[in-house]
């Protein structure tokens, strides 16, 4: 536990921890906003679309070797 000598000190620390806290409640909203996107189904559509050429490219290599 911190001892404080003068108000002024407190007032710095309050100030500070003020700031730290707008920050993390700013950070918590970037990462909403990122779920938020990572959720939308157009996301889904890309993601399901590059393994389905993946797998359609490796299933042709497989045609081609044999």
């Amino acid at each position: 536990m911190k001892n404080y000598k003068t108000f002024e000190e407190i007032e710095f620390d309050l100030k500070r921890l003020s700031l730290e806290r707008q920050i993390a409640i700013e950070e918590l909203k970037g990462v909403k906003g990122e779920i938020k996107e990572d959720l939308k189904p157009s996301v889904w559509l890309q993601t399901i679309w590059k393994y389905a050429y993946k797998y359609g490219a490796i299933m042709l290599l497989k045609k081609i070797i044999r």
